[in-house]
């Protein structure tokens, strides 16, 4: 298993580890409600120096990221970024990944799922045929996410950046805790709000940020947060996750992506997912939400009140927020109507939930 330049911390305060993407990673510290909620309401630090982070560089790097990604990065200008999708040539998905431009049309950072950073590296560079110059950073990469209501407030005395004021889905390089070159992004996987933190593993930085941080942040209640709330706080705001909610098997239209799937430009396996535009897919992805008492889990069957199978469970928990157990999963399109009465296989018995509107949370 590979480490973080946190790992040490993150045992040192009790954290419950375990592997993830073949990284030792903090599942929980104090519990999954309690960090959940901090998070909610008001400021948590997650440690995801796992995720994958490449540099793609020179006159023809734009042109490579349109032609492999589903989002149309040409209306990017530098000091934003967007979330987009690299489609496989069998209707499905390879990874989600945000795009950053950091000088329009010439030098992009593209950030890909931690389990996926080979995968995805190989599938770009197989479709570099314009000597777009390809940096893989991810080994030495730090990415800690700051996020919660109160998060750019609390922080704002570490960089002269003005944190409060950055609007969703841009950034800025700057100095942060007395490090320079940091890339801070007004990003996360929370919806609460908040940044990430992007910044070399040399020269002790992590360690100068993280103790930073939290000599700053402790007073007034920011946490460590491991990787189980972090899941449970996307799943409120109806988030995919890779490997979950969408797959090699899923395309962005099934999944409520299309509005990340822009038929402007051309781009790996266009025509299926704008004939499927037309005339419409097979199953939908939902977020629904249990009636009866019990927990939806992962790959359990979606069912009729017949007991015909119309689809399966692709995520699902007892959300610290509501207080009721909600889900994600694919149904036969008839059956993704609002308020459609649906039912969860739970070992032999059917319990009852309903298709509702994500994201969960208003």
């Amino acid at each position: 298993m590979k480490n973080t330049p946190f790992t040490e911390k993150h045992i040192a305060l009790g954290a419950k580890m375990a592997a993830f993407a073949g990284y030792n990673m903090p599942i929980s510290y104090s519990g999954i409600n309690e960090e959940h909620l901090a998070v909610r309401n008001n400021a948590g630090v997650f440690d995801v120096s796992h995720m994958g982070e490449f540099i793609l560089k020179g006159e023809n790097a734009l042109d490579l990221i349109q032609r492999v990604t589903t989002n149309d990065a040409s209306k990017l200008t530098a000091g934003k970024a967007q979330y987009s999708a690299l489609p496989n040539e069998d209707g499905g998905l390879v990874d989600d990944l945000l795009v950053y431009c950091i000088e329009e049309n010439k030098v992009y950072m593209l950030v890909v799922n931690a389990s996926n950073i080979e995968k995805d590296w190989n599938w770009i560079q197989k479709f570099n045929t314009r000597n777009v110059e390809m940096h893989n950073i991810s080994d030495r990469t730090c990415l800690l996410a700051i996020q919660g209501p109160n998060a750019t407030s609390m922080l704002q005395p570490l960089t002269e950046v003005d944190l409060v004021n950055m609007k969703y889905y841009t950034f800025a390089k700057g100095t942060f805790a007395g490090v320079p070159d940091v890339v801070i992004s007004a990003t996360g996987y929370t919806g609460a709000g908040g940044i990430e933190i992007y910044f070399e593993d040399k020269d002790g930085n992590a360690d100068k940020i993280w103790d930073a941080l939290f000599e700053l942040g402790t007073p007034k209640g920011l946490k460590p947060i491991g990787l189980a709330a972090r899941d449970t706080l996307r799943l409120e705001m109806g988030f995919c996750l890779y490997g979950n909610d969408i797959d090699d098997r899923t395309s962005p239209m099934e999944a409520g992506l299309g509005w990340i799937t822009k038929f402007t430009k051309d781009f790996t396996n266009r025509a299926t997912f704008e004939k499927q535009k037309a005339e419409g897919v097979q199953q939908k992805l939902v977020g629904f939400e249990m009636i009866d008492r019990g927990i939806p889990r992962h790959d359990y069957e979606i069912k009729t009140a017949e007991g015909e199978t119309i689809g399966r469970v692709t995520s699902g928990t007892q959300s610290p927020s509501l207080q009721k157990a909600i889900g994600l999963g694919y149904v036969k399109t008839p059956f993704a109507v609002l308020d459609t009465e649906i039912y969860i296989a739970v070992r032999d018995k059917l319990l009852k939930a309903k298709v509702v509107k994500a994201p969960f949370l208003n």
